[in-house]
């Protein structure tokens, strides 16, 4: 088959390489970036919001059917642009795709369908959050940023001065273009992440993911787009993962289909586990980021024939993943990453063509022989191995063989599950 992948970024890689496992596909990524060249990926300069042109290139190069990995585009209505086409495309419609464009849309989706999350409140005005924030009695609380802000826009807030700061930044200042913000109670439990593949009202979970949001060492500092990730998640029970999927998954899947919408795509849950018993943090409306890049290296089925079942709506009669060890990856990211990251080299790149581990790459370009910084995020280094452990020793000593010069990484990424 040949097939287009929308994005840029280590989950989009890890999307190629998954399904170049069949080696009679021909996998395009537009923008895709330079780093993805080394692996032999076919990159197209198309920028992912310019529907029009993917549409040229996919109708011109008889491409079988696109994955988007991003979520911009599917808020922004690609997945309808291309269906207005007779273009084949997975990702959910732009309706659908509000369940993580819009944070107050999905809160009545889950309080429909009797999901536990946490308790919230919405405001739009300035004043009445900050008249809001006076009444609450106990901190820290969760302030998060209606729409789209790149893993960005969640904040935990510790006292009444940094909510006050946060929400005027977002309400005042227009953060992240925000004109909304949620502001719920604080989860206290263990986080980790569920997939599925979803097809109107079937669904087929993925394994367990763990990320690691915060920039430094202990879960510290402040909020990223994820600096690491294992798959799967040994301290999580099996008992518990079922339970996520017949008390989370399944309702809400059932609740969009009974509201009228015909969900195909990818549906991302975070989840976290109290002493209450599991809430839900957040849905997503794509493949997580960086919880792909560890969980699909696990898939051996394949994706290409799967997601062409899902959209034809025929049923997948079984899905294979590996059962054995886990995956391990760590991101190396730029230097003052997430607030002000510092541009410049990366090394030689046949630093990179020569690592015995998998590097899904992400913000970086490539100038003559080296490879430099080209934002925050910049690759991913992955193993798999029989334990945490091991996966750890093999990563972290390939890492130390790269240009430290302008990255910095956790150096504790899979201690959840030691």
């Amino acid at each position: 088959m040949k097939i287009l992948v929308i994005g840029s970024g280590a989950r989009e890689d890890a999307i190629c390489k998954s399904l170049l496992k069949n080696t009679q596909n021909v996998v395009f990524c537009a923008p895709g970036n330079d780093g993805m060249k080394l692996s032999g990926i076919k990159t197209i300069s198309i920028e992912e919001n310019d529907f029009e042109r993917m549409a040229n290139f996919a109708q011109t190069n008889f491409i079988d059917f696109t994955v988007v990995g991003p979520e911009e585009p599917l808020v922004n209505g690609i997945v309808d642009f291309f269906k207005r086409q007779n273009l084949k495309i997975f990702g959910p419609n732009q309706q659908a795709a509000q369940v993580e464009g819009s944070k107050t849309f999905t809160k009545k989706l889950m309080a429909d369908a009797g999901i536990p999350t946490a308790q919230y409140q919405e405001f739009t005005k300035l004043e009445d959050a900050l008249k809001y924030l006076k009444s609450i009695p106990d901190f820290p609380i969760v302030i998060k940023a209606d729409g789209l802000a790149a893993g960005k826009g969640v904040f935990i807030a510790d006292d009444l001065i940094s909510a006050t700061e946060t929400v005027t930044d977002l309400l005042a200042e227009h953060k992240f273009d925000t004109k909304k913000v949620v502001i719920e109670e604080f989860l206290e439990g263990e986080e980790f992440s569920l997939m599925a593949f979803v097809d109107h009202k079937r669904f087929y979970p993925m394994p367990l993911a763990q990320d690691y949001k915060k920039i430094l060492d202990g879960d510290l500092g402040p909020n990223t787009g994820g600096m690491g990730a294992v798959c799967p998640v040994l301290n999580i029970s099996k008992d518990i993962e079922k339970e996520a999927i017949e008390t989370v998954l399944k309702p809400f899947v059932t609740e969009l289909y009974d509201q009228g919408i015909k969900y195909t795509g990818i549906l991302y849950a975070g989840l976290i586990l109290t002493k209450k018993g599991i809430k839900i943090i957040e849905f997503n409306a794509r493949f997580g980021d960086p919880e792909t890049e560890v969980v699909l290296p696990r898939l051996e089925s394949d994706l290409s024939e799967m997601i062409f079942s899902i959209l034809n709506h025929k049923k997948i009669e079984s899905i294979k993943w590996q059962q054995k060890g886990l995956n391990l990856g760590v991101f190396a990211v730029s230097k003052g990453y997430p607030t002000k990251p510092v541009f410049g080299s990366l090394g030689d790149r046949d630093n990179f063509k020569n690592c015995s581990l998998t590097i899904n790459y992400a913000a970086v370009k490539r100038e003559q022989k080296q490879l430099f910084s080209h934002g925050g995020r910049l690759y991913l280094m992955q193993a798999q191995a029989e334990s945490v452990e091991d996966a750890q020793k093999k990563v972290y000593q390939e890492l130390e063989k790269m240009d430290q010069t302008n990255i910095f990484y956790r150096r504790d990424i899979g201690k959840n599950s030691i």
